[in-house]
This record gives C-alpha cells, structure tokens and sequence, in this order.
C-alpha cells in the first residue's frame, strides 16, 4: 500500500475584507496538488473575463433561492447585498475521494458548513495587524468612496468578532510566514487518526509482517 486512504478535508480560511485571505488561498492552492477551491454559487455580476462554472456559479437570485430551498448548498450567506452558497454535491465527492477543498468564506458559512459536515471543517481565521493597518489595505486596493471604506471596515468589525468560532486563528503580519502556518494546519488535519479511514487495514498488515 503506497498511501493510506484517508477522507478530504474541508479548510476554511475566512477573514474580515482586506486582511488577506485571498492572496493565502491562491499561495496554498499553487503549493498543495491535492488542494482545490470550492467553486461557489453567488447573485452577483459576472466581471470581466469570469467563467461561469470555473471562478463562480453565476445565478440570479431567484435560481439562487431555489437551490437553497432543494437543499442544494451546504452553506449561504448574504455579504455586501449579494447571495454566496457552496454546492453540496462537488464537495462531497472530493472529500470521499480524500481530496482536500478549500472554502473562501464568510463566519456565517463556516458555522453552517460545520453543522452540515461536523468532522471534516477546519476553520482558521485571519486577523489583521490591526484596524488601522486593514483600512491602509483597503484605502489602497481601489478607488473607493469615504462611505464605502467606512461600510467595509464595519463590515470587518462584525466579522473580526467572530473569531472564536474557529479552531485556528492567525495574526497576518507577514505573507510568507501566513502562509506556512496554514500549511501546516493542513498537514496535521490530514494525518489526524479518524481522517485516516485506511488506518485500521494498513495496522493489521503491518502486525502481520
């Protein structure tokens, strides 16, 4: 047996707008082969040079509303007046093909995704520096109106105070470092006892050797 066969896990890095969370998932998604991203379903407007089906689900809400209600979604959530959920079916096969997918989301999503698939979450969550450091990065990533850099700075209050709802929490001071971090929170889910389904087969071989 080359590997034991283990079941996929579901990483969730979720933070306040700005902190960061992004810029580590596209990192971890060029450094872990067996690591992909969940593809969600959102109400908003497609932007240049977005594929439906590859960068998100585009849907108008009422398809949206109507997947919600076939138990479609594993998690959705209302963030800056647009709809986001994850489609239940990809993920599932993922993780019993022992894939691991990562999840870009909001705390609300975590905890429904946690309540629907209890033992594969992980969830880390990223803080910034600081309040004063997160509206720096966001003053510089557009140009945007007074009003929508205050609405997006309460918007990462409301999240920020949310962070006890997650197994990990890290401070993003430094990229590179962020981003080892995950990565080894990764690393230990995989080779947690119960993820590893093959585990009880492998041990029984090796006592027979």
């Amino acid at each position: 047996m080359d590997s034991i066969p283990r079941r996929g896990v579901c990483l969730v890095l979720a933070s306040a707008p700005g902190v960061g969370k992004t810029s580590v998932s596209r990192a971890l998604l060029e450094m872990e082969p067996n690591l992909s991203l969940s593809i969600s379903a959102t109400t908003r407007a497609r932007r240049p040079g977005e594929i439906d089906g590859v960068h998100y689900f585009f849907r108008t809400q009422p398809e949206f509303d109507a997947m919600v209600e076939r138990g479609e979604l594993l998690e959705y959530a209302r963030f800056l007046d647009r709809s986001y959920g994850t489609p239940r079916a990809p993920v599932e096969e993922a993780l019993a093909a022992g894939r691991d997918v990562l999840f870009d989301i909001e705390w609300q999503g975590h905890l429904q995704l946690r309540q629907k698939l209890p033992a594969d979450v992980v969830g880390i969550h990223l803080l910034p520096p600081s309040l004063a450091e997160l509206e720096r990065r966001l003053r510089g990533r557009a140009q945007e109106s007074e009003a929508e850099i205050a609405r997006r700075l309460d918007v990462a209050r409301a999240e920020i105070a949310h962070w006890s709802d997650f197994d990990h929490v890290l401070v993003n001071r430094a990229f590179d470092r962020t981003v080892a971090e995950v990565r080894s929170i990764l690393h230990a889910a995989r080779s947690a006892r119960t993820r590893q389904s093959g585990l009880p087969d492998f041990v029984a071989a090796l006592l027979k050797d």
